[in-house]
């Protein structure tokens, strides 16, 4: 089971708390025993109301070696694991995956609103949490929706995967043992050191990957328009570059726009797509070119699926490093919705501590 962090502080304000002190603190009062059934509440006009009895948990997982991108260092993955169940016992999990550099909710704000839950909630309810709180949208609705329907066993061999690499030299290694399992698209992340050490080392990658391999270099809005260029004038000799995401910060999205009609190289945005408000804002404004959609903190999965529905884009999935819950939702709507038959950004799996099995039951029993 991937490992669970005991003692960790977490500061509200100027004040720390022991976190799992917190987090009983937050869930005080609530009888864990009660409500293991579908409650029907009389609404005065001779409707009923389902409401489904609730509870969450909140976790941590350690990377195996932390994270490095132009964002900062990230050492370890928190989020908060969610539990419907009807009158029939059967259970709906959803996963809060939350990413507040990228413009989601923070984990505080995440388990507030989970507190003032209380212990039942009702569809209405769900349907109704604001776009301020993506990653709980997506986490509520995935919830309901596996409560809701017959399970649906995700078909993961018609679906390729582009697999992660540390930043740096790592990578000049680390890319052979996924290579061996099969692995055919690599991304790297770049806009990290200095940037002319960055292009000796892709010059070196680009020179041992077979050949088929794709690379995708993820600058996580990292670049300048100057840097931009210069990367995009090396790329543009390489057939092996897929596409380069995110070169520029969202905000400079009429440069970005321009880039991608004066290179050959395509571009994705990321950053500047991560919630459906953005994803429609930067397709209303004319990108056409490569999406990257992070499903687990862009909202309600109901209504990314029918934009992406009516909208003819170029998508790729990727992952937030969600747990196994969260990735089957998003793997479910990736199986759903993909046209473009590019591989997803899912290979990340080997960059946690621990085994995943079983670990649900585990992290249940904190409590």
């Amino acid at each position: 089971m991937p490992k669970l962090t005991t003692l960790m502080q977490v500061g509200l304000g100027n004040r720390y708390y022991d976190f799992n002190d917190l987090m009983r603190t937050m869930i005080k009062g609530k009888n864990l025993s009660l409500y293991h059934h579908l409650i029907r509440v009389d609404k005065g006009n001779g409707e009923s109301v389902m409401e489904y009895y609730f509870d969450f948990r909140v976790y941590q997982r350690r990377f195996r070696q932390p994270l490095i991108t132009s964002h900062g260092v990230w050492k370890v993955r928190e989020g908060i694991i969610l539990k419907l169940t009807n009158d029939k016992g059967k259970i709906g999990w959803g996963e809060i995956a939350l990413l507040p550099w990228f413009g989601s909710e923070t984990l505080i704000e995440a388990v507030a609103f989970c507190q003032q839950i209380g212990n039942r909630i009702t569809e209405q309810k769900i349907k109704a949490i604001p776009e301020q709180l993506p990653a709980c949208q997506f986490g509520f609705e995935s919830a309901l929706k596996e409560i809701s329907l017959s399970p649906v066993k995700v078909q993961s061999g018609r679906i390729n995967y582009s697999y992660l690499l540390s930043a740096g030299e790592t990578a000049l290694e680390e890319w052979k043992a996924v290579w061996e399992r099969g692995g055919k698209t690599f991304k790297w992340k770049i806009a990290v050191g200095r940037i002319e050490e960055e292009i000796i080392i892709f010059k070196k990658l680009v020179e041992q990957l077979p050949t088929g391999v794709k690379l995708r270099l993820d600058a996580n809005g990292g670049l300048n328009i100057q840097e931009a260029e210069t990367w995009l004038k090396v790329t543009d000799e390489l057939s092996c570059v897929e596409f380069i995401e995110q070169p520029l910060s969202p905000e400079e999205f009429d440069l970005m726009l321009a880039l991608s009609q004066a290179y050959k190289t395509p571009l994705a945005l990321d950053e500047s797509v991560a919630t459906l408000r953005q994803l429609t804002e930067c397709y209303e404004r004319g990108w056409r070119g490569i999406f990257v959609i992070k499903p687990a903190i862009a909202g309600f999965p109901s209504r990314l699926r029918e934009f992406c529905q009516t909208h003819p884009i170029d998508l790729v999935f990727s992952s937030v490093f969600e747990t196994a819950i969260g990735r089957k939702s998003v793997l479910n709507l990736a199986e759903e919705l993909r046209t473009s038959g590019r591989a997803i950004g899912f290979g990340v799996d080997d960059w946690f501590e621990g085994n995943e099995k079983d670990w649900l039951e585990q992290l249940w029993k904190t409590f």
